[in-house]
């Protein structure tokens, strides 16, 4: 996030898109709606199904699947038509506007508007809405990211902030909400192919140097593999061994039965985690790790602030903390590891990271501190780009809009979109509370009353749905909250493992699936045997 959250409830406007925020980020959305209710923001809700935030909302903006780059195309364009955007901020901090500007003729209102499904009302509604406010924020999630044009359409929401001057100020920004704990610190130490900590590029020879001088050891300067292309790599061969931690590819990668090709040809499989998940159980050793209320360290939340976690137990059974579990494997393969402590790993983070450079465990006490922190003096930072963007001048890019990798057809007539709910998290922990299992005990598939109809298919009755890569077997839940032509699963339930379903087609730049838009088809069924449904 550029942007605190704290700040959220002081923007004058809030534009939400691809976040089903209530459900995802609860304790954010509470502010959301607390500031929303007593009439101290504006909120603008873009997304396909009608959640709850949009009971909240001043406007609602339900969008086809997969036309979020159209859409925030034909807001610029009336906004830049309307000479609403801020002409001083894009003068003073920001190159390629022209060029960008040109980009977004084409798409007028009405042009927009048949892509979107949208009316030009409300396109013209939102735009002077988010463009009007004196501060206004940008909220998103993986609804804008996990597509093949992911990265078009995060370029297009950076525009848009940009074109309106709502960077570098308080309550406005770019904020991408995380989808787990720890991922913005799981990123920020490196846990991508082509970055060491704090997005030093592996290909940079500086960095390289810097990194092999710090470990003694020689490393490579080309970019690794994805997850997915990883799957593939292990399909055909070319990957042998895999290490997982906190990962259960099995049920929360697309295309799930490649997933299991690939997991199957390995000749090693070690899983660090703390249940059997599904993967863990094709593993051929399974290492059983601590859980957060058992050890010492730090997370780094969605924005960006790191902040001490205090063990409360210890580890339970034969469980290990993870880094404890990680030295010494190190160690056993002839690359000793010998840290007494959390502090000190902490303390080689900050000499190797410079966005870290001023984070040590005795300056965690109280409410942590953001990042960037460059030295033990810095107070940490609420919000980004306050003077000039990291690369000097903010960079506009004109975004054209791309249909999704796989369209509708006959034999696939809807679009399947996926998302979480309140009540389980991710594939594991949560379904072994019995309590949340009461409360939400099933995967079911939300159908649009149109389409059930169409396909006889009356609401708790059982359906197949099937795309071009598996079939799973799901009560139908028959509702308006989902458009016409769309329906909406979640992947927590191995019963009904949506992921057999998604498409693997990736974004050419940030290689995330496009968990969001495939084609299905769908089909009244008996009820399933358990067996089948397991299967």
């Amino acid at each position: 996030m550029t942007n605190a959250m704290a700040e959220v409830e002081g923007a004058d406007v809030v534009f939400v898109i691809g976040s089903n925020t209530t459900e995802n980020h609860p304790v954010l959305s509470l502010s959301i709606k607390r500031a929303a209710r007593e009439g101290r923001i504006k909120l603008i809700v873009a997304d396909p199904r009608r959640i709850e935030l949009t009971r909240f909302s001043d406007l609602h903006i339900r969008h086809a699947c997969g036309t979020d780059a159209a859409l925030l195309n034909g807001l610029m364009h009336i906004i830049l038509e309307e000479k609403l955007h801020d002409q001083a901020f894009i003068e003073a901090r920001t190159e390629g506007f022209e060029e960008f500007a040109q980009g977004l003729a084409q798409y007028t209102p009405a042009f927009v508007s048949q892509i979107t499904g949208v009316p030009e009302a409300d396109l013209y509604a939102a735009a002077r809405m988010y463009a009007t406010a004196e501060k206004a924020t940008i909220l998103y999630a993986m609804g804008i990211t996990q597509h093949a044009t992911g990265t078009n359409n995060v370029l297009a929401v950076a525009d848009l902030a940009m074109m309106t001057g709502n960077v570098g100020k308080e309550s406005t920004g770019v904020n991408p909400l995380r989808g787990q704990n720890n991922v913005q610190g799981a990123c920020d130490m490196g846990g991508l192919p082509n970055l060491y900590p704090g997005y030093q590029r592996v290909d940079d020879s500086q960095v390289q140097e810097k990194f092999e001088s710090a470990w003694g050891v020689s490393l490579s300067g080309q970019p690794g593999l994805t997850l997915v292309e990883m799957m593939d790599a292990a399909a055909e061969g070319q990957v042998r061994g895999m290490y997982f931690m906190g990962e259960n590819p099995l049920l929360s990668d697309p295309d799930a039965n490649h997933v299991r090709e690939g997991l199957e040809n390995l000749d090693f499989l070690v899983v660090q985690d703390l249940f059997l998940t599904d993967t863990a159980e094709l593993a051929d050793v399974v290492l059983p790790a601590a859980s957060f209320a058992e050890k010492e360290g730090t997370f780094t939340n969605t924005e960006r602030r790191i902040q001490k976690v205090r063990k409360a137990i210890d580890p339970v059974g034969e469980s290990r903390t993870d880094w404890e579990i990680l030295c010494d494997v190190s160690t056993r393969m002839e690359y000793p590891m010998d840290y007494d402590a959390p502090d000190q790993i902490l303390a080689e983070i900050a000499a190797l990271t410079p966005s870290y450079g001023g984070i040590y465990m005795d300056r965690l006490d109280g409410d942590g501190l953001q990042w960037p922190c460059p030295d033990r003096e810095h107070p940490g930072t609420p919000f980004l780009h306050k003077d000039q963007f990291a690369r000097g001048k903010g960079k506009f890019h004109a975004v054209a809009y791309m249909a999704s990798d796989e369209a509708v057809d006959e034999t696939y007539p809807l679009v399947l979109t996926t998302g979480r709910v309140l009540y389980h998290y991710h594939t594991v922990m949560t379904r072994k509370v019995p309590g949340l299992n009461e409360i939400c005990p099933e995967g079911t598939v939300e159908i649009h009353p149109t389409d059930a109809v169409q396909l006889g298919l009356e609401d708790g009755a059982f359906a197949r749905v099937s795309s071009r890569r598996g079939s799973v077997v799901a009560r139908a839940e028959v509702t308006d909250r989902t458009l016409e032509g769309t329906v909406f699963m979640t992947f927590h339930f191995k019963e009904a493992a949506t992921n057999l379903l998604t498409n693997p087609a990736l974004d050419p730049v940030a290689k995330i699936p496009e968990y969001k838009v495939c084609a299905v088809r769908v089909e009244a069924t008996p009820q399933p045997e358990v067996a089948e449904m397991a299967d």
